[in-house]
């Protein structure tokens, strides 16, 4: 995770396959993490599971992502049990030591994720406004320091693929594992909230 320790920000790329974009056949989701600069800092792709549940649940399916180097080492793993509405996903680092959960809490017209550290307490919230549906903002008491930002791809791409770029934006100076915890938080709100635009 050291190569996260002086970046502020971070674009998450996903990745697919012409198969499934002529299929529409759900396939295990891959992405590339970059940073500003375009120079690729991690591969990410979501682990063998049932396909039947890839199939039936889409994107409601349980997953695994495992975030790798170049070399294949695993750095991350973010894990996502089934769940109908309060969504949940846990980051862990390569030796499966917890490094923190986003979970969803209730809102009748928000969008708001409660980001829990290792020990279980609140120290972020990602806010996503009504006007807004593109952005989730990093917010502790009411401050924002930094977002994570669907970008749009293109007409070409956005009209044969549900494949989705984001950008993340947090202070540089923040610890790695919180930083680790925010690239989780972008392949939930991939799958909750973009993938298959339905959900």
């Amino acid at each position: 995770m050291e190569r996260l320790s002086s970046i502020s920000s971070l674009v998450v790329s996903q990745q697919k396959e012409w198969g499934e974009i002529l299929t529409g056949f759900e396939t295990r989701n891959r992405y590339v993490v970059s940073d500003v600069s375009g120079s690729r800092l991690y591969l990410a792709a979501e682990e063998a599971g049932s396909t039947l549940l890839r199939w039936f649940l889409k994107a409601q399916r349980p997953f695994t992502i495992a975030v790798l180097t170049e070399d294949g080492q695993v750095v991350l793993r973010v894990m996502r049990p089934f769940r109908f509405y309060f969504h949940r996903v846990e980051v862990v680092d390569s030796q499966g030591q917890s490094l923190g959960v986003i979970e969803r809490r209730f809102s009748v017209l928000r969008r708001i994720y409660s980001v829990l550290d290792s020990s279980g307490e609140e120290v972020f919230q990602l806010f996503g406004p009504i006007l807004h549906p593109w952005t989730f903002q990093i917010r502790n008491d009411g401050v924002e320091y930094g977002k994570i930002t669907k970008k749009w791809s293109g007409v070409l791409k956005e009209s044969f693929t549900d494949a989705d770029n984001f950008g993340v934006m947090f202070p540089a100076e923040w610890d790695v594992k919180l930083k680790a915890l925010f690239l989780g938080a972008v392949f939930l709100i991939d799958f909750v909230h973009f993938e298959n635009k339905g959900n």
